[in-house]
């Protein structure tokens, strides 16, 4: 209706001077080459066929890291972006390089507490400092367990049944493994990446333990706790059990050894979810991280952010672009598209997406997590001070460090990053 509407004003409008759209470019992380870039220039076709006035030029930069440090680069350059996606933990790094304009002036436009009561909660938590908004939830994610039904019903469990407490992890994945005649496995219990994002997973643990890792200022971490030694137990006895890989676990290549039947159950991104479903040769189930003290996981993904050192009109096209990517029809389709979570409240009142959910009740098992979602860890330096944990627990989880050296050595360190950022 809406694009119906739009061409009928377009045929009766009298007709004048051509004007020249107001371009904008848009960094997104996703590799040129995937089948999420063919989506995304398509839903960005789609607001510069109804926004005749502005043209948006997505450029594709490759993963998170990469497109910060594009952006990091354009900044210091004097050429920022118009508006990007990147992670919503880069809030406190883009607001120390003075790159971004806080969003609230343009939320009260569109809706005030309307609009913000739509998102999830949880998304809002790495979005804000204080009561001030500076970015937009877009591609969200929580961690969940995958778990393949077939291996659960071979082994005696109930399929529809997955773990539901650490105890209960433990118990299936040594019902799980399968071993040759020769003691090999070749299929392991659970699978949890020791790369790429080893910080994410490790704070999954700790909320379950009870814990936090960072302070809301971002200026205070808590690496050495009893959570976090609770937490790094927990994933060293799955290794020792025998039911985990020991030493490394890749974070890109573990769906794909999923869905070859190399792990009965991967902890990985609801990021993942429509890869999985797409690929898998088997019925597969999604479920909660299994709960401690608590259930509990860190939210993840990345957010929309608008720029500084732009020209008004520019930072204000970029808002109309930044709602309509995020209004509940978009948050529907990039969810599905995706598999990362919808983060508009309303998307699920849309009869099509109803549809889907219903096809594929996977989908809403990260939804349903939000309730027990902490913010991702994110601090000034956030980069480095993440770095620090993953590299110390990697040390652990591969045995040249004791678990107690690993936490007070990523502690030491995080503190000597962000001595600066303390107030006197």
């Amino acid at each position: 209706m809406v694009v119906l509407a739009l061409a009928v004003f377009l045929l009766l409008a009298p007709a004048g001077p051509a004007r020249a759209a107001l371009g904008l470019k848009f960094y997104f992380p996703v590799s040129v080459s995937g089948p999420l870039a063919k989506v995304m220039d398509g839903m960005v076709a789609d607001f510069n066929r109804l926004q005749p006035g502005i043209h948006v030029e997505p450029v594709f930069a490759g993963g998170y890291f990469e497109t910060m440090a594009k952006t990091q680069t354009a900044v210091q350059g004097g050429t920022p972006p118009d508006v990007a996606v990147l992670l919503s933990t880069d809030l406190f790094t883009l607001l120390d390089m003075g790159a971004i304009i806080p969003l609230d002036g343009f939320i009260e436009e569109s809706g005030g507490d309307r609009f913000r009561q739509d998102f999830f909660e949880a998304f809002w938590l790495n979005a804000r400092i204080g009561r001030t908004i500076y970015s937009i939830p877009f591609q969200r994610s929580t961690i969940v367990l995958y778990y393949n039904k077939d291996a659960f019903a071979k082994a005696g469990l109930d399929p529809n049944a997955p773990p539901r407490t650490w105890a209960e992890l433990r118990e299936v994945a040594q019902k799980l493994t399968v071993r040759d005649a020769s003691g090999a496995v070749t299929r392991w219990g659970v699978g949890i990446p020791t790369t790429g994002f080893t910080y994410w997973l490790f704070q999954g643990f700790v909320a379950e333990a009870g814990g936090t890792l960072a302070n809301l200022e971002g200026t205070e971490v808590y690496y050495n706790t009893p959570q976090t030694r609770r937490a790094l137990g927990f994933w060293l006895a799955l290794q020792d059990a025998g039911v985990q890989p020991p030493n490394v676990t890749e974070w890109g290549t573990l769906p794909t050894e999923f869905i070859a039947g190399k792990f009965a159950m991967v902890y990985h991104s609801t990021g993942s979810l429509t890869f999985v479903h797409t690929n898998a040769s088997f019925p597969f189930g999604t479920a909660f991280m299994p709960a401690e003290a608590r259930y509990g996981t860190p939210t993840g993904g990345g957010n929309l952010y608008i720029f500084k050192r732009i020209h008004a009109a520019r930072q204000r096209a970029a808002w109309q672009f930044v709602q309509w990517m995020t209004a509940p029809q978009q948050a529907a389709r990039w969810s599905e598209a995706s598999g990362y979570v919808a983060v508009r409240r309303s998307a699920f009142n849309i009869k099509l997406y109803q549809e889907y959910a219903a096809r594929f009740p996977q989908a809403a098992t990260a939804r349903d997590q939000l309730a027990y979602a902490q913010a991702e860890l994110s601090t000034h330096n956030s980069g480095q001070v993440q770095k620090v944990l993953s590299d110390n627990l990697q040390a652990a989880l591969t045995r040249t460090r004791t678990p107690a050296q690993a936490l007070a050595a990523a502690q030491a360190q995080a503190d000597q990053i962000l001595r600066r950022f303390r107030k006197k």
